[in-house]
C-alpha cells in the first residue's frame, strides 16, 4: 500500500503528478533544487485547483487539504521514508541517471522507484540503479496536463518484478487514473500511434489534400485531440522532423516547411 509519494521536479508534469496523489490522500514530498522553480509550482497548483473549483472537477474543501499534504524541499533526503519516487526531472539521460544514483542511496530497500519518461527505455534507465533495486523500477507515463489526462503508461523493465508492476498500476488507479500496461519499446505505445497520426496528416498537406488548419479541427472533433494534432506536434514537440523522415517511407521536406511556415504557425 502507498502511502508516502516522492516526485522529483516540479515542473509542469512534476508539480501536477504530486497534485494528483495529494488529492488521493497521500502525503507527498516534492522535490526540486531550485527553490524558486518549488514556489512557483506551488502557486500554479493553487491556480489549478481555483479553477477545478469553479469548473466542478474538485470540491472547494479538497483543495486546501490537498496542498497541505505536498511538502516541498529542494533536498532529496526527506524522500527516505517514501514508498513511491517518481522521477520527472527534464528528459535527459544524464540528469536521470545522476538522480537514480543518488536515489539509490537514499531510499528505502523496498521503496519503488519510477520515471516518468516519455522517450528513454526503461531498460537503460534501470541500468544506473543497483542490481538489487532493478525489480522495483517501471516507468509511469503520465500525459499532459496531468490534472486532468486519465491516461499513464506503465512500462517494466527487463528486471522489473510483476508485484512492482501491480503495485504500480493499484497506486495509479488510486489517484484516479487509467493505466496500461506497455512493453518497453520504442515510443512506447502512445507515441507510437501519434506518430502513425501524425506522419499521415503532414502527407494529407503535402498532398494538397487540406489544410494544416482543417486536419486539426478534423482531429478536435474525430479524434479527441483538443488543441489539433498538428498544433500537438510542434506545439508540444511530440515528434521531430528528422525522426519522421526516419519513420516515414519517403521525405516529407517540403510538408514539414508548408506546415511549420503556414499562418497559423
Amino acid at each position: 500500500m502507498i502511502e508516502k509519494v516522492g516526485v522529483i521536479g516540479s515542473g509542469l508534469m512534476g508539480s501536477e503528478i504530486a497534485l494528483v496523489f495529494a488529492l488521493a490522500g497521500k502525503d507527498v514530498r516534492l522535490s526540486d533544487n531550485n527553490p524558486e522553480a518549488l514556489a512557483r509550482a506551488l502557486d500554479s497548483l493553487g491556480k489549478v485547483l481555483a479553477k477545478g473549483v469553479q469548473r466542478g472537477f474538485y470540491k472547494p474543501e479538497e483543495t486546501a487539504t490537498a496542498l497541505a499534504r505536498i511538502k516541498a524541499t529542494a533536498l532529496l533526503g526527506p524522500l527516505e521514508e517514501c514508498d513511491l519516487v517518481i522521477e520527472a526531472v527534464f528528459e535527459s539521460e544524464p540528469v536521470k541517471a545522476q538522480v537514480y544514483k543518488s536515489l539509490g542511496e537514499i531510499c528505502q530497500p523496498d521503496c519503488i522507484i519510477t520515471s516518468n519518461t516519455s522517450s528513454i527505455p526503461i531498460s537503460t534507465l534501470a541500468s544506473y540503479l543497483g542490481p538489487t533495486r532493478r525489480a522495483n523500477f517501471v516507468d509511469t507515463r503520465f500525459f499532459s496536463p496531468v490534472s486532468r489526462m486519465k491516461l499513464v503508461e506503465v512500462i517494466p523493465g527487463l528486471d522489473s518484478a510483476e508485484s512492482t508492476v501491480a503495485v504500480v498500476m493499484d497506486a495509479c488507479r488510486e489517484a484516479g487514473k487509467t493505466p496500461i500496461r506497455v512493453k518497453d519499446v520504442v515510443g512506447f505505445a502512445v507515441n507510437r500511434i501519434l506518430h502513425a497520426f501524425i506522419i499521415e496528416a503532414v502527407r494529407l498537406v503535402e498532398e494538397g489534400v487540406a489544410t494544416p488548419e482543417d486536419i486539426d479541427t478534423a482531429c478536435k472533433w474525430v479524434s479527441a485531440i483538443p488543441s489539433g494534432l498538428l498544433n500537438c506536434w510542434t506545439q508540444r514537440r511530440i515528434l521531430s522532423p528528422c525522426r519522421c523522415r526516419a519513420s516515414c517511407a519517403r521525405p516529407t521536406e517540403s510538408a514539414f516547411n508548408r506546415v511549420r511556415c503556414s499562418n497559423r504557425w
